[in-house]
This record gives C-alpha cells, structure tokens and sequence, in this order.
C-alpha cells in the first residue's frame, strides 16, 4: 500500500513539474491576452510630419480664406484674432527681428524654421481642449492662414503637401544644425583620478556665439 502511494505521489509531482517546464517555456512576455495591431490601427499614430522635407504629410489642402473661418471658431479665442496672443496663450504671429533683443518674441514668423512643423504641431495638439480632432484639410487652412498672418505666405497660398516643404520660414537660417561644441573625451573614474591641479580649461564659450551678451546670464569662465 506505502509503495503504491509513493508511486502515486511521485507520478503527481512529475506531472506538475513537466507542467511547470512547459510553461516556464512559453515565450518571455506572453500573458495570453491581447492582439497583434493591425496596419490601420499602426496608422492612425503614425501622425509625425518631418520639418525639413514635410515628409508624413497627408493629402488634402486649404487656403488663407479658409483658414481664417477656422480659426475663428477653433484658435481665435485663446491665439487672439489676429495670432497676437491672449492672457498667457502664445502669440502665433509678429516678432519680427526681437529674437537679439532682451525680450525676444518666439513666434512662427519669427522663430520657427520650417512651415511642415506647424502643420504637425496644430495636428496633433490643436485645439487645446481637443487635440488631433480637426481634418487634414482645416489643419491645411489654419497653417495657410497663420503663415499668411506673419507674411510668409501671400493669401492666395494654398497649403498642401507639396507647397508647404518649399515654404522659406524667415528664421530658416538662424539655426545651428551641427552642433559646434567638441565632444568631451573625459571618463569618469573612482580611483587613481587624474590630479585637479593638472586639469586646464582649454576653451570656452565666449566668442563662439553661443550664448548671446545681451540676454541671459552671461559665462565669465576665462581660459587660465
């Protein structure tokens, strides 16, 4: 009888460790549940628009006219009717030669470097209470109207995915787009570290640009 139980026994615990096994076998991550995304669902977040070439822009179009209807109803109450900001909204439009000033004025007319990058700004933020609801064609209109608002564009401009990427934004120049600050070749280290009385500054900011001396605090470090 003893012996019958023990076989009994370890029958029972092998198959739960042979159990065990083909579970811990399952592949890593899977819980059961769940389905793979489908490419429709994919595309609806793929929403992101490149700047430089406007590449993610979807078909359909709008005009200056069009864009001033809705902007009315969706943008003028927060934008101001005319872009030039209300309360603590930004402004959208003027600005115009303040970026070296004390204050500078960071607008789309002034700041921004490429007319593509309204375009995905408004699509995926805009309006605030209710982002990504407006269609290609209002987000069309509203970035021909607001280009056109800042004199970029004339207010004939139909704005598409192809017209917007040949868009020259004022400020396209005044960005640095390779960084010119050297790589540091410093390691960090917890022991035998190299002597401070050994470490000189052999560069800095000043002359390079890069912090303006008109603004902000200014960098009084000096070679040694």
């Amino acid at each position: 009888m003893s012996s019958s139980r023990d076989r009994r026994l370890l029958l029972s615990v092998g198959i739960m460790v042979a159990a065990g096994s083909l579970a811990g076998a399952a592949e890593p991550g899977h819980y059961g549940y769940g389905t793979n995304a489908t490419p429709e669902q994919i595309a609806g977040w793929d929403i992101d628009v490149r700047g430089d070439d406007g590449a993610g822009l979807p078909p359909g179009k709008g005009t200056v006219h069009g864009g001033a209807e809705v902007y009315a109803a969706q943008c003028a109450l927060c934008h101001g009717a005319f872009g030039e900001g209300q309360g603590r909204f930004p402004k959208l439009a003027g600005g115009a030669g303040t970026l070296r000033d004390d204050r500078p004025e960071l607008t789309v007319g002034s700041y921004w470097p490429f007319a593509p990058t309204l375009w995905d700004y408004i699509n995926r933020a805009m309006p605030t209470a209710a982002p990504h609801t407006l269609s290609a064609d209002d987000v069309y209109a509203l970035t021909a109207y607001i280009l056109n608002l800042n004199h970029v564009v004339p207010s004939e401009f139909v704005a598409d995915r192809d017209s917007l990427p040949k868009v020259k934004m004022p400020n396209r120049d005044g960005f640095v787009w390779i960084d010119p600050r050297p790589d540091s070749m410093a390691k960090p280290c917890m022991s035998a570290c190299a002597d401070p009385a050994d470490i000189k500054i052999m560069s800095t900011a000043e002359g390079r640009n890069l912090t303006p001396r008109t603004t902000g605090p200014l960098d009084p470090m000096q070679p040694k």
